[in-house]
């Protein structure tokens, strides 16, 4: 039988703990979910000392997360045996987000005379009087973790820090503690890169067995990643929602007709997204799918191309002028793990590429941003092929944006379900201003992928414009300026 302290956390809760907001002034009795990961965080080892050290729990928002996380970190301030000085650090995004699980916290002492009786709350911080411990916040804005010698963390919303590094300053800072716990909690991101993300990862592989570390506790309620989720379906909102039983089911159903899709999924489902704000809604990419239409020999296209040196990708797309179906032809990407190791993209292969794909396709042209290529788009020119040069940043993107857009959600055009070309798209957002709306990444040094979906977007354009012409008209080499 697995030994832990969790009954002792759980009954600490009910004895002396009182919740705020909606239920103000009652006891805290955890849920069952919640002494579950009371039992997990304060699991024994055979030695009978603390086993976790670094706990990531994933849950959506309105299930009491900062309201469990403000009742460890009074727990760890005032009950816990294994340090006779402790010292709570409450770390987050912002200062804002890093007071709210402290205030509440302060709220919960001063709501008790018991532990009134041993703490004193001030402004910035809470101390034990008895054992001079101490619980303060900090914030990844602020730059004050260093020196800090937490024999507690909790680490609230983690998927908005951009960094580690404040992380990383409040973990190293604990290294002299007998049994420092970190406690991660927050709700999905959009970016498994991000530090979130890579922990995330690190959590399932944990989880799966495939990585041993017992140290590492981690438990997640919300879709895997990539998923296919109904955010509609109200059965899929109690599944992934350990409080769900507790809501207001009228809020979370004007939630979902008030909220973009993907906040939806991420801040009430807790599941992974492809960005921060999705280009199309769930669903509507793989709806046009169509195996039977793939491309053959002679068939009359159009290929996007949009190309790169190192960093990015390159990539190359087929588009069939008489119905718009599109297709991957080429795709060169940096390879996972090499990064900053100096990958270029073989220039030679791509260009042999071309070649081989004009001599299969009946290409009216070749529509490339010339960026990075131009010196290859020369050749191939000189070389006779229809090289059309259409460089893809600023205002001139947005018609092509538009006509991509109306195609796909009218249905009008199909692809076969390359899976890469689906991650490029999903990978995409939309980015609006006085100019225009065009597509971009999420951010500017973001890793994932939407090269695919340049290329997409240019020749379906491109494509487009040659339907209306007539069907015998001859290749034209032309340079769009």
């Amino acid at each position: 039988m697995t030994r832990t302290d969790g009954p002792r956390v759980a009954q600490f809760f009910r004895t002396f703990l009182t919740l705020n907001g909606s239920y103000a002034g009652r006891p805290f009795e955890p849920l069952p979910w919640v002494e579950e990961i009371l039992n997990e965080i304060y699991e024994l080892d055979e030695n009978g000392r603390r086993r976790v050290r670094t706990y990531l729990l994933g849950v959506p928002r309105k299930s009491a997360k900062s309201t469990i996380a403000a009742g460890i970190g009074v727990y760890q301030l005032i009950a816990d045996q294994t340090d006779q000085a402790p010292q709570i650090v409450g770390a987050a995004g912002d200062r804002a987000q890093a007071r709210l699980v402290f205030d509440m916290a302060a709220g919960m002492i001063q709501a008790s005379p018991d532990l009134s009786e041993v703490c004193t709350v001030q402004r910035n911080v809470i101390r034990n009087d008895e054992t001079g411990g101490t619980y303060r916040v900090v914030s990844a804005d602020a730059g004050l973790a260093h020196g800090l010698n937490p024999s507690t963390t909790i680490v609230d919303e983690y998927h908005v820090h951009r960094t580690a590094d404040l992380f990383v300053a409040l973990t190293s800072g604990s290294a002299m503690r007998d049994q420092p716990l970190t406690l991660v909690i927050s709700t999905a991101g959009h970016d498994l890169e991000s530090p979130l993300g890579l922990m995330y990862r690190y959590g399932r592989q944990v989880e799966a067995g495939e990585i041993d570390d017992p140290s590492f506790g981690f438990r997640w309620y919300g879709p895997p990643e990539g998923a296919d989720v109904d955010p509609d379906d109200e059965a899929v909102w109690a599944e992934y929602n350990p409080s769900f039983a507790l809501m207001n089911l009228a809020e979370f159903r004007s939630a979902r007709l008030h909220m973009p899709e993907s906040e939806f999924v991420r801040y009430r489902l807790n599941g992974w997204t492809t960005t921060a704000d999705a280009w199309f809604p769930a669903g509507v990419w793989d709806r046009l799918t169509d195996g039977s239409k793939g491309l053959e020999a002679g068939d009359r296209v159009v290929v996007g191309f949009d190309g790169s040196f190192g960093g990015d990708a390159t990539a190359l797309v087929a588009v069939r002028i008489a119905d718009l179906h599109v297709e991957r032809v080429g795709l060169w990407e940096r390879p996972d793990g090499d990064r900053g190791k100096g990958w270029r993209v073989p220039v030679a292969e791509v260009e042999e590429r071309i070649r081989e794909i004009c001599s299969w396709l009946t290409v009216q042209e070749v529509v490339a941003d010339p960026y990075f290529f131009q010196v290859s788009l020369q050749k191939l020119e000189e070389e006779g092929f229809p090289i059309v040069e259409f460089p893809t940043n600023g205002i001139r993107m947005a018609g092509p944006t538009k006509t991509f857009f109306d195609a796909v959600m009218d249905g009008e055009l199909t692809h076969n379900g390359d899976p890469a070309m689906a991650r490029h798209v999903a990978n995409t957002q939309l980015k609006q201003d006085a100019r225009g709306s065009r597509i971009g990444k999420e951010h500017k040094s973001s890793t994932r992928h939407i090269d695919l979906t340049v290329a997409a977007v240019i020749a379906v354009a491109r494509a487009r414009a040659w339907r209306e012409q007539e069907p015998e008209r001859e290749p034209t080499i032309m340079v769009l300026r």
